[in-house]
């Protein structure tokens, strides 16, 4: 795996350019063996870029659907990516399904949205975008 571009993917992310993130992390994905958990759990943090991105136009349907997705991917990722505290991002995302599901049938405006999720390395940092 190349970790410049997973980082970088990662910062794209924290910064809220999500299809950019989605973007690199595919490329990083594409890359990974194709049998391996390694894969899967890249494929989350991928549909997790592209989730984000479809909540930040608007389209609740397929934030929620490919939220569920990348949650389900995402299952056992500490194994592949020690490096990233998997415990604060779960903590992050922990609203987003309920918060998505009301969206979906009432007005998304009733309520604010709960704090956009970062994705931080185990040492508490986040890179910023080069």
């Amino acid at each position: 795996m190349e970790k410049h571009l997973f980082e970088r993917g990662l910062a794209l992310f924290n910064s809220g350019h999500f299809f950019d993130a989605h973007e690199v992390l595919e490329d990083v994905w594409r890359e990974a063996p194709r049998h391996g958990h390694s894969r899967r759990h890249l494929q989350g943090l991928v549909q997790l870029a592209v989730a984000f991105h479809h909540q930040s136009t608007g389209n609740w349907v397929g934030a929620c659907s490919v939220l569920k997705r990348a949650l389900r991917n995402m299952e056992g990722a500490e194994d592949s990516f020690p490096e990233i505290d998997w415990e604060g991002l779960r903590g992050s995302l922990e609203p987003w399904p309920k918060y998505l599901a009301e969206a979906c049938e009432n007005d998304p405006g009733s309520q604010p949205p709960p704090p956009l999720p970062k994705i931080f390395l185990g040492d508490g940092q986040t890179k910023k975008v080069t």
